[in-house]
């Protein structure tokens, strides 16, 4: 069993609430579980309007495909574009568990 593990960190420029902040990550959070079979959510920098901090997992017999699932969720949120700009993201996949 391979798990995959990414972090995306997010930019959200133009937002002054934390309301704003919610309403942007959780469109973006929903997108993704609509679109992938992965698991998402808000893990770092909760009380920041500004920045979002995203942990995405996957797990999969094959290292390959755990890696690939997570490049291409990390390419649609960088794609999404919108409101928040996606300015980092880290791939780690842990092998044989």
């Amino acid at each position: 069993m391979h798990v995959g593990v990414c972090t995306l960190t997010l930019r959200i420029p133009e937002n002054d609430n934390l309301k704003g902040k919610r309403r942007i990550v959780h469109s973006i959070v929903a997108r993704v579980r609509s679109r992938y079979n992965v698991a998402i959510a808000e893990v770092g920098e909760n009380d920041n309007w500004r920045t979002a901090l995203l942990g995405v997992t996957c797990v999969s017999n094959d290292a390959k495909h755990a890696d690939a699932m997570l490049a291409k969720v990390v390419r649609f949120v960088g794609e999404i574009g919108g409101d928040a700009e996606l300015v980092d993201s880290h791939i780690e996949i842990l092998d044989g568990m």
